[in-house]
């Protein structure tokens, strides 16, 4: 049988998935170019086995697909692994990265899968992780519309960095800014856009956003 080769079947999952190569290299703890250059350059010449088996079962896919032993992936199929894995639930809504997206019914659509060890690395606790999608174009040169944010919603007292905030029935993905007293500014990290002040009582934070997937 004429096997794909792991390399061009890599690609061609996260194509589908509709996430990064970067975002991929994140998920199994390596540096942001490595699944690059396993791609384009084939150094590393093979994956190894924990990473390989990651994007495996992230992708739902067999180890073989992405470069396992036949006889490796039929044994790890007939014997789960001992590593925990947690499907983080991907929301039927958007957040907007434009003029302000009307909040929608927030029922599950999915899930992205991720290994429990690297969240638990992140200190992420995954009771308190949801996925949403970007609409708009306000904060591109960090989050294109279309690109799936992980959203934390730990209770936290309110820092700067990028959150999803609800601002009256409207879903915002922005920067808080939280150094004008009696104020929090939500910032776009496209410049064709203003600030936006508002009172904090006028401001509900859901999560902040700690980790993107995109198109390549």
């Amino acid at each position: 049988m004429v096997t794909e080769d792991p390399r061009a079947r890599l690609l061609s999952l996260a194509a589908q998935r509709g996430v990064s190569l970067s975002s991929l290299s994140d998920l199994i703890g390596r540096n942001s170019t490595y699944l690059q250059q396993f791609i384009r350059k084939g150094s590393p010449r093979k994956l190894e086995e924990t990473d390989r088996r990651t994007l495996a079962r992230f992708f739902g896919v067999a180890e073989s697909e992405l470069g396992a032993p036949e006889e490796k992936a039929a044994l790890s199929a007939g014997n789960p692994r001992r590593a925990d894995w947690i499907d983080v639930p991907r929301l039927a809504l958007g957040a907007s990265a434009g003029p302000g997206a009307v909040a929608g019914e927030e029922a599950a659509i999915g899930a992205f899968r991720f290994a429990g060890r690297w969240l638990r690395e992140q200190g992420l606790d995954p009771a308190q992780l949801s996925a949403i999608r970007v609409e708009g174009d306000s904060m591109e040169g960090t989050l294109r519309d279309g690109d799936e944010i992980l959203v934390d919603r730990t209770p936290r007292g309110l820092r700067d960095g990028i959150h999803v905030v609800r601002a009256g029935d409207a879903l915002l993905v922005k920067r808080i800014d939280t150094a004008q007293p009696g104020r929090i500014v939500l910032v776009s990290d496209n410049p064709a856009y203003r600030p936006i002040e508002l009172a904090p009582e006028d401001v509900q934070v859901i999560g902040r956003v700690v980790w993107k997937s995109g198109r390549l």
